[in-house]
């Protein structure tokens, strides 16, 4: 059975891997995979890229990063994307990894306008989500982490909307039949995004957010996590 690929695009703080594992840890976890069941290519650290045909699937971490940097290694990830969609290897994105996607596929990433996301969120399904393999299988309403000052400020044009926030127009999209785009941390827990939201207080309150409601409103997600081993069964099933 060929392995999962997660794609490194950065990494979380070191008080927090010391203790949990980092970006790669969490997803494979939320992936329910084995140890031997996955790879990890960590690109933002100059690791190149192999033969997407090798993998039943790939997911792309999100970074500390802005995916409108000017990094070769983003460059050379965006063209690594570009060939696995064609070659029909099933996908997803996250946060930056989601934004790249939209970028390299067509689409355009940058700042959102209203600023920062943070916290625990309502999420809505499109009309379109109820074709979708995976979100087809979530409540029409659910609660995604989130952790963005970059977004899908375009989608591709050939890409299907999935799912909306009342901040973040494009939280879920879907191009061709296997590739997604997420916008929200189905990886992350509800003590990562109260870390988070520690972390960023400072630019939360610049912006005339309300840290005391965010941290109220935090909250276990087991319907966005869930879309990760949804992913491997229908990668397995391919």
């Amino acid at each position: 059975m060929k392995p999962f690929l997660i794609i490194k695009t950065g990494g979380t703080f070191a008080s927090i891997t010391q203790r949990r594992g980092d970006f790669e840890d969490w997803t494979a976890q939320a992936m329910k995979l084995a140890p031997k069941e996955w790879e990890c290519v960590n690109v933002q650290a100059g690791e190149l890229l192999p033969d997407p045909s090798k993998y039943a699937g790939c997911v792309i971490t999100g970074s500390h990063d802005m995916v409108t940097d000017d990094a070769d290694w983003i460059r050379h990830t965006g063209t690594w994307i570009s060939k696995a969609v064609n070659a029909k290897l099933p996908m997803i994105g996250i946060c930056f990894g989601h934004e790249l996607m939209a970028m390299v596929l067509g689409g355009e990433a940058g700042y959102h306008p209203d600023g920062m996301e943070v916290g625990s969120v309502p999420i809505t399904l499109t009309d379109q989500a109820e074709d979708d393999p995976l979100f087809s299988q979530l409540p029409r309403l659910f609660t995604g982490h989130v952790t963005h000052s970059q977004t899908a400020l375009v989608l591709p044009k050939e890409a299907v909307l999935l799912a909306s926030s009342d901040h973040d127009a494009h939280q879920a999209f879907r191009f061709g039949e296997c590739a997604w785009g997420l916008q929200f941390h189905p990886e992350f827990d509800a003590e990562a995004i109260r870390f988070y939201t520690g972390v960023l207080e400072d630019k939360l309150v610049e912006q005339g957010r309300d840290i005391n409601t965010i941290l109220s409103e935090v909250k276990e997600t087991p319907e966005s996590t869930e879309l990760m081993p949804l992913f491997v069964e229908y990668c397995r099933a391919r």
